[in-house]
């Protein structure tokens, strides 16, 4: 499917179990319809504990149950933030991005990631999910030819999160990265933001936090406003809740959004499920078994 745009958040639960008053209760023109109209989805597989962004994101990315790789055998425990020796292996084998190149296909992730990010991963590697494939499948970060993409989205990274940019320049950062994506088959925005403010919860929910909540889904809307303007097929999703309730500072148990526009999202029932119907997309084959 050449030109898809992937936005993964992190962190973003469902509206539908999100509590009164949450982050979801802004002005979201395009992103309310389109996760309506989509999939909630389970992130828990019936493993205790909360998910978390390791074993939730490498399910995305492999169409496995990362899950059950981890803990015990046969009881499988939730992990991360960052994927570990296990998940690394799992990533390496079955990873979307890994696949695709090994295919003949062509993927970037378009995230931005300045020289600090470097010197933090020289002195002690802790990549996430999504740049550990891509650089496990030999891409590089940064890729030349695709406009990149902050994760906060013009938010300040540190309280009190300033607007620092409009949303109409994040709209027609959308337009240009959908332009840009037509050159590739699969492109990634981890928008791991979410999960950042997530973390900063407790009740109640103090005011500028959630005020930053909701600058940062009128964000995602402008960029998903520009990339559909533009054309581009694209599908959302996330690994797990946590900013939809801004009255703990834990993830939760809330389902998680998978929508899309120019795809079919197939009928999952949870995040595993999820990743299989985005490898179908590309013609490939379900992860049945990994040597992992």
């Amino acid at each position: 499917m050449p030109g898809l745009v992937w936005l993964a958040l992190d962190g973003v639960g469902h509206p539908d179990d999100a509590p009164e008053g949450s982050v979801w209760e802004a002005e979201l023109p395009t992103l309310r319809p389109l996760v309506a109209a989509g999939r909630a989805l389970d992130a828990t597989l019936g493993v205790p504990g909360l998910p978390q962004s390791g074993t939730g994101q490498a399910c995305w990315l492999t169409g496995v149950d990362a899950v059950r790789r981890m803990g015990e055998p046969g009881r499988g425990e939730h992990f991360g933030p960052h994927p570990g020796p296990t998940l690394q292996r799992l990533l390496r084998a079955a990873a979307l991005p890994g696949r695709l190149v090994r295919a003949g296909g062509r993927a970037a992730l378009a995230n931005h990631y300045p020289p600090a990010y470097f010197a933090a991963q020289a002195r002690r590697p802790r990549m996430g999910c999504f740049p550990f494939s891509f650089v496990a499948a030999g891409l590089d970060l940064n890729p030349p030819g695709l406009p990149p993409v902050p994760a906060t989205l013009g938010l300040g990274y540190a309280e009190p999160w300033p607007e620092q940019t409009p949303l109409s320049e994040v709209a027609r950062l959308g337009e240009a990265l959908a332009g840009a994506a037509r050159e590739q088959d699969l492109t990634v925005c981890d928008l791991w933001f979410g999960d950042h403010l997530g973390h900063r919860g407790r009740d109640p929910a103090p005011p500028d936090l959630l005020r930053a909540g909701r600058a940062y889904l009128e964000r995602v809307d402008a960029l998903l406003t520009g990339l559909l303007n533009a054309g581009a097929p694209v599908v959302l999703s996330s690994d797990h809740g946590n900013l939809e309730d801004l009255r703990v500072k834990s993830h939760t148990l809330a389902r998680v959004p998978f929508a899309g526009a120019g795809v079919d999202l197939g009928t999952p029932a949870n995040v595993v499920e999820g990743g299989g119907v985005i490898a179908g997309w590309f013609g490939l084959p379900q992860n049945r078994v990994v040597d992992a």
